[in-house]
């Protein structure tokens, strides 16, 4: 689970909540029609600028997202240097008890593939595409929230004029200003909530993530190829390293 957006998104709303509250009337700031507005006028937006498979797919990219935890390169790194080592010593078929241990399912199907014995060029291609599928699929999601977060204080803006309007239809009523001001901007306030609280931070955490977890599969196929061709454990670690800075590596050997 990603800790720190959890935190974040919870903080933040926190902050909203508690300066609503000492400011007076909390009350004034829920209003169902301004919300129904500002959420289903954004909603609607983006169900017409994308297709409903790619509206109802960025609920999974999102949960994927909070929920499953990548691992360090280094833990990569580590587990190839091991897998060198057991191939090498032996053979590919014995690595097939490695992978109840992999715990990457990335890393388990490249390994499957190296114990069947695929190619060194079928392994590149198949596992080449699977990386670039998972960037076109993240970069989807992103497309997305970015769009929701462009939409909704758009939309808290169109029912700000309307709350406007309808104020302005009534000034012979001038008890009524105060409150239609405030029913006219709460529209808006919801829509900035939103978009700077909820679906631009989470379009900027899919797409750290997405750099990440293409970094790390990039240096499994690079760490699975070296073991096809029987390269050695120091081989493989110095190979996987240079996708890291220098700062970041460490003198890893086989834990065997």
């Amino acid at each position: 689970m990603d800790i720190a957006t959890i935190i974040g998104i919870t903080a933040g709303f926190f902050c909203v909540f508690f300066g609503v509250v000492s400011g007076g009337d909390a009350m004034v700031f829920f209003n169902i029609p301004s919300m129904g507005i500002t959420v289903g006028g954004m909603l609607s937006a983006t169900l017409i600028h994308f297709s409903l498979d790619q509206f109802l797919g960025i609920f999974a990219v999102i949960k994927k997202t909070l929920l499953c935890k990548l691992p360090s390169e280094s833990n990569v790194i580590q587990k190839m240097v091991n897998y060198s080592a057991i191939n090498r010593r032996d053979g590919a078929l014995a690595l097939e008890r490695q992978l109840s241990e992999a715990g990457y399912d990335f890393l388990v199907k490249g390994l499957r593939m190296v114990i069947d014995g695929q190619s060194e060029q079928t392994v590149d291609k198949q596992l080449g595409m699977e990386v670039e599928y998972l960037r076109e699929r993240h970069a989807s999601g992103k497309k997305i929230l970015e769009f929701m977060g462009a939409s909704a204080p758009a939309f808290g803006m169109i029912g700000t004029l309307i709350g406007l309007v309808q104020m302005l239809g009534n000034l012979d009523d001038p008890s009524g200003i105060g409150v239609g001001m405030a029913n006219a901007l709460i529209t808006t306030f919801y829509g900035a909530l939103l978009a700077n609280l909820v679906f631009i931070p989470l379009a900027g955490k899919l797409g750290i993530r997405s750099q990440k977890e293409s970094l790390l599969r990039e240096m499994t196929v690079e760490g699975l190829l070296g073991i096809i061709r029987g390269e050695s454990p120091t081989a493989v670690r110095e190979k996987m390293q240079t996708f890291i800075s220098e700062s970041r590596r460490e003198e890893l050997r086989p834990s065997i």
